[in-house]
């Protein structure tokens, strides 16, 4: 009877156990989000009010890479303004592993976030970085410049966080969304740039 009992406990906890992970797995990619979007905040702030997206990397930003689609690139230049290369991560992916710093293994595949191309300080809305498990018009992103038109079908993929997902805006926000309220921000950023232009990793 007491063996009987335990198990029946251990049934009925371990959905709320998995749920409750699921959670905190949520709540620390969007805690890896706000610490992104700080890092971009204060780099813009020491170099000219200009994100690195958009100085040059003879002037120690990522311009060139950005527009190159290498989002490693842009994470790289500005390093020294996140603690560790593992923020880039969401505790949500389990296909990716860390980087252990920014030098030596960091590349794309040790990214989890997209970069927002057009991202600036006068617009607060704008989209700065968030998950990058996006389908287009049904399609998986693929690594490079993806341009978002404001008729196109832009959703989470479902692996991540069950077809949610976080972005964080040039406010400093960080927003836990749906598939309308992903649209909802892309339709924001379009209003001001006809195409909305993302770095995917």
């Amino acid at each position: 009877m007491v063996i009987f009992s335990i198990a029946l406990v251990a049934v009925i906890m371990l959905p709320v156990l998995a749920a409750t992970k699921r959670k905190s797995n949520r709540i620390g990619c969007v805690n890896n989000l706000k610490q992104t979007a700080l890092a971009f905040r204060v780099w813009e702030s020491d170099n000219g009010d200009k994100y690195p997206m958009v100085v040059s990397v003879t002037k120690g930003g990522a311009m060139e890479l950005a527009l190159a689609g290498d989002a490693a690139g842009i994470f790289r230049a500005m390093s020294n303004k996140l603690s560790t290369p593992k923020t880039l991560i969401c505790p949500d992916d389990k296909q990716h592993s860390y980087a252990t710093n920014f030098s030596t293994d960091f590349n794309n595949s040790k990214i989890n976030y997209f970069i927002g191309l057009d991202a600036t300080e006068s617009n607060p809305q704008n989209l700065l970085v968030g998950d990058d498990n996006l389908v287009v018009n049904g399609l998986p992103v693929k690594s490079g410049v993806l341009n978002l038109y404001t008729n196109a079908s832009v959703a989470w993929a479902g692996a991540r966080h069950n077809f949610n997902g976080n972005f964080a805006l040039t406010d400093g926000s960080v927003q836990q969304t749906s598939r309308s309220g992903l649209s909802n921000a892309v339709a924001d950023n379009a209003f001001t740039n006809p195409v909305v232009r993302l770095v995917i990793p």
